[in-house]
């Protein structure tokens, strides 16, 4: 007889913008989705929008409790079978310059990025090896390429880069595949909430914050604001890391959007002077 068992996934941060347009598109073609969100409202939504195929749990990712919790909801509805597939996607962006960011953001950045993350990979291994299972990243091109005032986003990437490596021999003896997905910029609702973060920081700024970075710094946030803007569409986005969910055999590695295709060969061909030329160019300290 043919298998009819079904493929599952879970995804954090499943409740809005590229989590939510990859729960819908992985629904649609006969995934059971099982995913964390941050509202009451965006779990009734998914249910309806889904026709139940999409269930999602109330979770914050830095609870060690809670995704505890959460995976050992999801793992009893899985069985024997285990899970396909995890989206690590929940993320957050601190953008500021590195000197007047409160260290305390900056963890939080760590927190939901990096440690968040690794609190839900390591919850779900158990179900992974038993599917052996596939583990997808979202990360940045600034893991690869970090730019000024966006340090702890091209940090906490850039510890995803490595923790990505590790998993992948970590694990490769229990089948479990581990992909990064490099992310360009991407409409997904991201422009909106930097625009107000880039706002804020600018003007929680003291008069000597302000005169030392205050110029560099609204340049930074016009061409961010910029290329935000004309980033990847939420659903093109979502349809290029389902690609690499789906491709076989798994990627090591795979860009999101042509920006990050192209950042990233730069990464790989230009020498750290050009590369810290092209971060100076962003900020407007360097030749056009």
């Amino acid at each position: 007889m043919p298998d009819t068992k079904q493929s599952t996934v879970a995804i954090t941060g499943a409740g809005s913008g590229l989590g939510r347009d990859m729960a819908l598109k992985l629904a649609a073609s006969g995934y059971r989705v099982f995913g964390t969100a941050l509202s009451a409202d965006e779990i009734t939504d998914l249910d309806k929008a889904t026709d139940g195929a999409a269930t999602l749990s109330l979770v914050d990712i830095t609870d060690e409790d809670a995704v505890t919790a959460w995976v050992e909801q999801v793992s009893v509805e899985l069985g024997q079978d285990g899970l396909d597939v995890l989206i690590s996607n929940a993320g957050i962006l601190t953008p500021g310059p590195l000197e007047v960011l409160p260290i305390a953001a900056v963890k939080r950045e760590f927190d939901v990025n990096l440690f968040g993350g690794l609190s839900v990979i390591n919850a779900f291994l158990p179900a992974l090896r038993a599917s052996r299972g596939r583990i997808v990243l979202i990360g940045a091109m600034t893991g690869r390429f970090p730019i000024p005032f966006n340090g702890p986003s091209s940090a906490s990437k850039a510890a995803l880069e490595a923790i990505a490596d590790l998993y992948r021999a970590e694990l490769k003896p229990f089948g479990i595949d581990v992909v990064m997905a490099q992310a360009g910029n991407m409409r997904t609702g991201g422009p909106a909430k930097s625009s107000v973060a880039l706002r804020q920081v600018a003007d929680s700024m003291t008069e000597e914050q302000r005169a030392l970075y205050g110029e560099a710094f609204a340049t930074f946030t016009d061409a961010l604001n910029s290329s935000q803007a004309s980033g990847l569409s939420s659903e093109a986005s979502a349809d290029r890391v389902i690609e690499l969910v789906e491709q076989v055999p798994a990627p090591i590695r795979g860009a999101v959007g042509e920006d990050a295709e192209q950042i990233l060969r730069l990464v790989r061909e230009k020498s750290d002077a050009e590369l810290d030329a092209m971060r100076l160019q962003l900020i407007g300290l360097g030749d056009a």
